[in-house]
Protein backbone atom coordinates (compact mmCIF):
# COMPACT_ATOMS: atom_id res chain seq x y z
CA UNK A 1 0.00 0.00 0.00
CA UNK A 2 1.50 3.43 -0.53
CA UNK A 3 0.99 6.18 1.87
CA UNK A 4 0.94 9.69 1.04
CA UNK A 5 1.33 12.50 3.54
CA UNK A 6 -1.01 14.94 3.93
CA UNK A 7 1.02 17.62 1.68
CA UNK A 8 0.57 14.45 -0.62
CA UNK A 9 4.02 13.69 -1.26
CA UNK A 10 4.74 9.99 -0.67
CA UNK A 11 5.50 8.94 2.78
CA UNK A 12 9.04 7.63 2.73
CA UNK A 13 8.44 6.20 6.60
CA UNK A 14 5.18 3.97 5.53
CA UNK A 15 3.13 5.70 7.94
CA UNK A 16 5.01 3.86 10.57
CA UNK A 17 4.44 4.52 14.08
CA UNK A 18 7.63 7.28 14.16
CA UNK A 19 5.35 9.41 11.87
CA UNK A 20 2.96 11.39 13.79
CA UNK A 21 0.49 13.39 11.61
CA UNK A 22 -2.14 11.01 10.18
CA UNK A 23 -1.62 9.20 6.65
CA UNK A 24 -3.82 8.65 3.98
CA UNK A 25 -3.38 4.90 1.93
CA UNK A 26 -3.74 3.74 -1.16
CA UNK A 27 -3.80 0.22 -2.83
CA UNK A 28 -3.81 -0.12 -6.79
CA UNK A 29 -6.34 -2.84 -7.84
CA UNK A 30 -5.55 -4.27 -11.30
CA UNK A 31 -7.20 -2.10 -13.65
CA UNK A 32 -5.36 0.81 -12.40
CA UNK A 33 -1.24 -0.11 -12.40
CA UNK A 34 0.16 3.45 -13.90
CA UNK A 35 -1.91 6.22 -13.19
CA UNK A 36 -0.81 8.95 -10.53
CA UNK A 37 -2.16 8.82 -7.08
CA UNK A 38 -4.65 12.07 -6.13
CA UNK A 39 -2.34 14.76 -6.21
CA UNK A 40 -2.32 18.31 -6.16
CA UNK A 41 -2.46 20.27 -9.48
CA UNK A 42 -0.49 23.60 -7.66
CA UNK A 43 1.04 23.85 -4.81
CA UNK A 44 -1.83 25.84 -2.99
CA UNK A 45 -4.64 23.74 -4.33
CA UNK A 46 -6.74 22.67 -1.60
CA UNK A 47 -8.11 18.88 -3.13
CA UNK A 48 -6.20 15.88 -4.44
CA UNK A 49 -7.39 15.26 -8.14
CA UNK A 50 -8.40 11.86 -8.61
CA UNK A 51 -8.21 10.24 -12.12
CA UNK A 52 -10.90 7.37 -13.71
CA UNK A 53 -9.44 4.32 -14.47
CA UNK A 54 -12.07 3.79 -17.51
CA UNK A 55 -13.15 5.50 -20.50
CA UNK A 56 -17.20 6.80 -19.66
CA UNK A 57 -19.01 8.10 -21.69
CA UNK A 58 -21.92 10.42 -20.37
CA UNK A 59 -25.18 11.50 -22.53
CA UNK A 60 -27.56 14.40 -20.90
CA UNK A 61 -29.27 13.61 -17.49
CA UNK A 62 -26.66 10.75 -17.07
CA UNK A 63 -25.78 9.54 -13.04
CA UNK A 64 -22.71 7.16 -13.49
CA UNK A 65 -20.32 5.80 -10.67
CA UNK A 66 -16.75 5.93 -12.40
CA UNK A 67 -14.12 3.51 -11.30
CA UNK A 68 -10.74 5.07 -9.78
CA UNK A 69 -8.78 2.23 -9.37
CA UNK A 70 -7.94 3.02 -5.95
CA UNK A 71 -8.45 1.65 -2.22
CA UNK A 72 -7.69 4.48 0.38
CA UNK A 73 -7.29 3.72 4.13
CA UNK A 74 -8.42 6.63 6.06
CA UNK A 75 -7.09 7.16 9.74
CA UNK A 76 -9.49 6.90 12.31
CA UNK A 77 -11.49 10.47 13.05
CA UNK A 78 -10.83 11.37 9.09
CA UNK A 79 -12.92 11.47 6.03
CA UNK A 80 -12.52 12.21 2.74
CA UNK A 81 -15.00 14.84 0.89
CA UNK A 82 -15.31 14.33 -3.04
CA UNK A 83 -15.95 17.25 -4.48
CA UNK A 84 -16.41 18.24 -8.69
CA UNK A 85 -14.14 19.76 -10.73
CA UNK A 86 -14.81 23.19 -11.55
CA UNK A 87 -13.09 23.05 -15.22
CA UNK A 88 -15.33 19.83 -15.74
CA UNK A 89 -18.78 21.68 -14.58
CA UNK A 90 -17.91 24.68 -16.49
CA UNK A 91 -16.96 22.87 -19.49
CA UNK A 92 -19.12 20.35 -20.20
CA UNK A 93 -21.70 20.35 -17.11
CA UNK A 94 -20.16 17.69 -15.68
CA UNK A 95 -20.37 17.44 -11.27
CA UNK A 96 -21.34 15.55 -8.44
CA UNK A 97 -24.98 14.71 -7.72
CA UNK A 98 -24.25 14.34 -3.96
CA UNK A 99 -21.64 16.82 -3.71
CA UNK A 100 -19.34 16.77 -1.35
CA UNK A 101 -19.70 13.03 -0.97
CA UNK A 102 -18.42 11.57 2.09
CA UNK A 103 -15.86 8.48 2.35
CA UNK A 104 -15.88 7.30 5.51
CA UNK A 105 -12.83 5.49 7.80
CA UNK A 106 -13.81 2.39 7.82
CA UNK A 107 -14.36 2.09 4.13
CA UNK A 108 -12.35 -0.05 2.23
CA UNK A 109 -14.16 -0.75 -0.96
CA UNK A 110 -12.90 0.69 -4.43
CA UNK A 111 -13.33 4.54 -4.81
CA UNK A 112 -15.46 5.14 -6.88
CA UNK A 113 -17.00 8.70 -8.01
CA UNK A 114 -20.70 9.21 -9.05
CA UNK A 115 -20.77 11.60 -12.26
CA UNK A 116 -23.92 13.28 -13.77
CA UNK A 117 -24.09 15.06 -16.91
CA UNK A 118 -25.95 18.09 -16.72
CA UNK A 119 -24.62 19.42 -20.06
CA UNK A 120 -27.05 19.03 -23.23
CA UNK A 121 -24.31 17.13 -25.10
CA UNK A 122 -22.76 13.90 -24.39
CA UNK A 123 -19.49 14.04 -22.60
CA UNK A 124 -16.31 11.66 -22.95
CA UNK A 125 -14.35 11.26 -20.36
CA UNK A 126 -10.20 9.07 -21.48
CA UNK A 127 -9.13 6.73 -18.78
CA UNK A 128 -6.73 9.12 -16.71
CA UNK A 129 -8.75 12.13 -17.19
CA UNK A 130 -9.39 13.99 -13.61
CA UNK A 131 -12.74 13.40 -12.82
CA UNK A 132 -13.14 14.96 -9.10
CA UNK A 133 -11.31 16.70 -6.04
CA UNK A 134 -10.34 14.80 -2.65
CA UNK A 135 -10.17 16.84 0.33
CA UNK A 136 -10.04 15.41 4.18
CA UNK A 137 -12.17 16.79 6.99
CA UNK A 138 -11.83 15.77 10.78
CA UNK A 139 -15.17 13.46 11.97
CA UNK A 140 -16.88 15.22 14.86
CA UNK A 141 -17.91 12.11 16.77
CA UNK A 142 -16.10 9.03 18.43
CA UNK A 143 -15.63 5.88 16.83
CA UNK A 144 -15.58 2.25 18.15
CA UNK A 145 -14.67 2.23 21.78
CA UNK A 146 -17.04 5.32 22.80
CA UNK A 147 -19.95 4.96 24.68
CA UNK A 148 -21.35 8.50 24.05
CA UNK A 149 -20.65 10.28 20.80
CA UNK A 150 -19.19 13.48 22.03
CA UNK A 151 -21.87 16.69 21.31
CA UNK A 152 -21.77 18.33 17.92
CA UNK A 153 -20.12 22.67 18.61
CA UNK A 154 -21.57 24.26 16.45
CA UNK A 155 -19.76 27.30 15.16
CA UNK A 156 -22.98 29.62 14.93
CA UNK A 157 -25.60 30.01 17.19
CA UNK A 158 -29.16 31.94 17.57
CA UNK A 159 -29.05 35.29 19.42
CA UNK A 160 -32.29 37.72 20.01
CA UNK A 161 -29.62 40.59 19.92
CA UNK A 162 -26.62 41.10 17.85
CA UNK A 163 -24.13 43.54 18.99
CA UNK A 164 -23.36 46.27 16.03
CA UNK A 165 -20.28 47.59 17.82
CA UNK A 166 -21.26 51.17 15.93
CA UNK A 167 -21.27 49.58 12.57
CA UNK A 168 -23.08 51.98 10.09
CA UNK A 169 -24.89 48.75 8.41
CA UNK A 170 -26.28 48.24 11.31
CA UNK A 171 -28.69 51.66 11.16
CA UNK A 172 -32.18 50.85 10.76
CA UNK A 173 -32.53 47.94 13.47
CA UNK A 174 -30.71 46.00 11.15
CA UNK A 175 -27.61 44.02 13.20
CA UNK A 176 -23.91 43.98 12.17
CA UNK A 177 -22.61 41.00 9.46
CA UNK A 178 -19.64 40.34 11.69
CA UNK A 179 -19.89 37.12 13.07
CA UNK A 180 -19.69 36.52 17.03
CA UNK A 181 -16.74 34.38 18.02
CA UNK A 182 -17.25 31.74 20.40
CA UNK A 183 -17.77 32.83 23.62
CA UNK A 184 -18.24 36.44 23.04
CA UNK A 185 -21.33 38.29 23.71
Amino acid sequence: MTVLQRDGREDPTGGGADTLRPRVRFRRLPSNPDLPLPERATPYAAGFDVRSAEEVSLDPGEIRLVATGLVMELPRGIECQVRPRSGLALKHGVTLPNSPGTIDPDYRGELRIILQNLGREPVRLARGERVAQLRDAGVARGGPGHRHPPRPRGLWEHRAQVRSDGDPRAAGGRPATRPLAIGET
